[in-house]
């Protein structure tokens, strides 16, 4: 494949839509957005793209032609903020796919529900909403979600009272969900992000 630097920008977008689809790219540089927008697109694009098990994606910067220096501002606060989602559990790596875009492989979903595990936040408070979006959900949904709590206690061999199973399916929910985008087909998409997660952890 050509190098960035000889190769005309037309050339790398027809290499880009070949391999990403439309669902697997972010284009931040049609926007324009600033540091912080596109650090919180970016941040909620990738937890949505993981839930949604895509695998690899890409994120399109820009190459900041026009930032002083030739420096893009939000293409280095969008690769800094990678650092970050790979300690929680969304991202394993990233490279340039070009001087304006970067591919990402995005983290199995039990990479991101054992991260808070992992830097030992247990203790960390699950959102009010969470518990009371809990009731809403269809019986099977809570059923899996029951079935996702129970198998993650026994991957960490503890056989443990009910109250800490519902504390479990609380926290699995409130990180599964808040990687959904709403619409009517959520709880769909959550039962099949539930599934892969089960299916990972009997792996």
């Amino acid at each position: 494949m050509p190098s960035d630097k000889t190769s005309p920008p037309s050339l790398w977008k027809a290499f880009n839509q070949a391999e990403f689809a439309a669902s697997h790219t972010l284009n931040l540089r049609e926007s324009l957005p600033t540091v912080a927008d596109a650090r919180f697109r970016t941040e909620q694009w990738l937890r949505e793209r993981q839930v949604s098990g895509a695998g690899k994606v890409l994120v399109i910067t820009g190459r900041g032609n026009s930032s002083p220096d030739g420096v893009s501002p939000v293409r280095e606060g969008v690769q800094a903020l990678f650092h970050s989602l790979r300690r929680r559990g969304v991202v394993t790596s990233w490279k340039d796919r070009s001087e304006g875009a970067f591919e990402v492989t995005l983290a199995p979903i039990t990479a991101l529900l054992e991260a808070p595990r992992r830097k030992r936040h247990r203790d960390q408070s699950i959102p009010a909403a969470a518990a009371t979006s809990l009731a809403g959900l269809d019986e099977s949904t809570v059923a899996l979600l029951r079935r996702l709590a129970q198998r993650s206690l026994e991957a960490l061999g503890a056989r443990v009272p009910e109250k800490f199973v519902e504390a479990e399916m609380l926290s699995r929910f409130s990180l599964l969900a808040g990687g959904l985008e709403p619409g009517p087909d959520g709880e769909r998409r959550l039962r099949d992000a539930i599934v892969q997660a089960i299916d990972e952890l009997d792996d």
